[in-house]
Parts: C-alpha cells; structure tokens; sequence
C-alpha cells in the first residue's frame, strides 16, 4: 500500500496544486521509463570496442548503443556493427564534431557517453542513471579515480598536474563545482543536451560541456568511477601540448562569452596599469617644468587609455547580449521535461491536481 501525504496551500482553489508523495511503503517512487542511449565516439578503437559495446549492453539491457566512427582507418566500424551497435559516421575529424553530430542525430531521454577506448567502468552507468533520475539531475559526470598502482600507468607524464590547474582554472573564471572537467564519461538529459550548440571540434568538448551546464544552471552531480589504462595495442589519440593549448584556447573563449564582462573588465584594468606607468612620469615632468618633452609617450599613453575605455564598454554590451542568449538556452533547456518525468506531460511525478 502506498504511504500518500497531501498538502494544501492557504486558500486552495479550482486550480490548486495538490503535493501527493507517491512513494511506496518500501520507499521508492514509481516512475516512467526513460529511454537512455549509449554514445560512443570512435577513432581507431578496434582492439576495444567490442568488449565496450558487449560491456554496456549486459550493464544497460535496455539501452540503445550507438557508436560513431571519425574516419577510422581500422576495422572499428565492422567490430561495433558484429557487436550490435547502431554506427553512424561523422567524416570531420575531432571528438567534438563526432559529438555534435550524435547530439543532432540521437534521440532518447537519457544520454550516456563514453569513450571507445575500455578506460571507463561500464558498471557504473547504471548507478549514474539512477542517479539523473532520481534527483532530476541534467549531468552526473563519472570523475575517474585510478588505482593507486595504476596512477602512473593510466595518466601519461603532467597530465595529472595539468587536469588539475585546468580545472582550477576554469572553476575560478567560469564557476561551477566540477572536480573532474575532462571526463569523457557522462550521463545527460534530453534537455541538456538538446539545448546545447556545440562549438568545439575536439578534446575541447568536454570543457564546454561543464561551461553549458554553468550558464544554464544546470543540476549536476559527480561519481566516482574506476579509470583504467588502455587494451595492449591501442594508443591515445590525446596530443599532451597540442590539446593542452586547444583546452587553454577554449576556456579563455568561454570566460569571454559566459563572462564577458568579467572578462573585458580584466582587459580594462590591464589596459589602464600600463597607460599609468606610461603616462606618470610625464605628468610629473609637466608638473615640475611645465614641458611635455615625452610627447610620443604622452600620445600611447593616452591612446592605450581609449582602447581600455572600449573593451569597459564592450564588455557592458556584450553583458546584455549573454543574458540574451543565456535566456533563449534556457528557454529551449525549460521547453523540454526532466528524464522520468509525467507520462501525461503536465507536471513532474508527485504532483497532481486535486480530485
């Protein structure tokens, strides 16, 4: 029998909302069933993903398993389709083209995406799942943690070092509480994902991802997952100081266009301290002698003035056209329900109006 509780507003009307706990004795709600797919981006992942697709199919029965070849030049497109996925094909290469693409194609409530490679724990999908659903989150993202033997074998030389100044960098210009920026392992709502434009054409993506998720203000969680190294004869496609400077790229372009004016403000003070150390001492010399000898100095200082009062006023501007577009993100992000939610469409499970 289920335990109900109803609770009335001050001055209930005809159209009052009535709060129901649909909960049962047990202690779990009942809920719709979600449609969830599997995305996996692909690039020369043959020695893997096989065992990732079989993997995610014993852990998520009822999942959909797409994988998405980037041009691959290996038997990875024939070894995903023996397996059972449904392949699709993205000719650009970048992670962040093939993601684009799965995004535009894929339909389902719930998203789980994962890289070919076999580094990530399939056994923690379900739980991440669960977790989206339950706490009608938008993203939990799966935060690798390696073994302790296994540090030095699955992180490649800095890279420890570098995942962690980035992601410090990017909670102090962007915000947000993510403690892993880089995993490739995710799962989404619908909402999230179809009210995102990706921008990135590469490793960069999963960087934008945690920026969408802070402009939307979205819900988000984190789990820890296993992290393991890579199959005897596959190789990272992760360039250390190639991509490092992409990611490096990309998050001062996100703090330019979620942050703009924090980001032009800093342009303006920049601006300002150097015209001021140009333009002191000849201000002094004027004030002691009445001449301006340093006239060319006086000039840069002077112009170096102007630009930082233009990127002050770029910055208030392109403040209003943020809110804009952050407004019309969130709109299309409000247009589409929680995963699990109403089979009728009108309100979130444990809502109803009265009888």
């Amino acid at each position: 029998m289920s335990q109900s509780r109803i609770v009335r507003g001050p001055d209930p009307g005809p159209e009052a909302l009535v709060v129901v706990d649909q909960r049962p004795a047990g202690g779990h709600r009942p809920r719709a069933k979600v449609a969830v797919a599997v995305i996996i981006p692909c690039f020369n992942e043959e020695m893997a993903i096989a065992s990732v697709v079989s993997a995610f199919r014993d852990t998520l029965p009822d999942a959909h398993i797409y994988v998405y070849d980037n041009a691959s030049t290996d038997a990875t497109v024939a070894r995903a389709r023996h397996a059972g996925a449904h392949v699709g094909h993205e000719a650009r290469r970048g992670k962040g083209n093939v993601m684009r693409k799965m995004f535009a194609d894929v339909e389902a409530d719930v998203y789980v995406m994962v890289d070919g490679d076999g580094t990530y724990d399939p056994a923690a999908a379900p739980i991440m799942v669960e977790r989206l659903v339950e706490e009608r989150l938008d993203m939990v993202v799966g935060a690798r943690r390696p073994d302790a033997q296994e540090q030095g074998v699955v992180y490649r030389k800095g890279h420890t070092t570098g995942n962690a100044a980035f992601t410090r960098a990017l909670r102090a210009l962007i915000g947000g509480e993510f403690g892993d920026v880089f995993s490739g392992y995710r799962v989404m709502s619908r909402r999230f994902v179809k009210s995102m434009p990706v921008h990135s054409s590469g490793f960069e993506i999963e960087t934008e991802l945690s920026a969408h998720a802070v402009e939307i203000a979205a819900s988000c969680a984190e789990v820890d997952t296993r992290y393991g190294s890579r199959q005897d004869g596959s190789a990272s496609k992760l360039n250390t100081y190639r991509d490092g400077l992409r990611i490096a790229r990309t998050i001062i372009r996100l703090f330019e266009a979620v942050r703009p004016l924090q980001f032009f403000a800093l342009c303006f003070m920049a601006l300002t301290a150097t015209a001021l150390a140009l333009a002191v001492p000849v201000v002094d010399q004027f004030a002691r002698t009445g001449l301006v000898p340093r006239f060319p100095t006086a000039i840069l200082a002077a112009s170096i003035e102007i630009v930082a009062l233009l990127c002050l006023a770029c910055g208030i501007i392109l403040r209003s056209v943020q809110r804009t577009r952050q407004e019309a993100r969130r709109l299309v992000y409000l247009s589409i329900g929680p995963p699990g939610g109403d089979p009728s469409g009108w309100a979130a499970p444990g809502w109803s109006r009265p009888g």
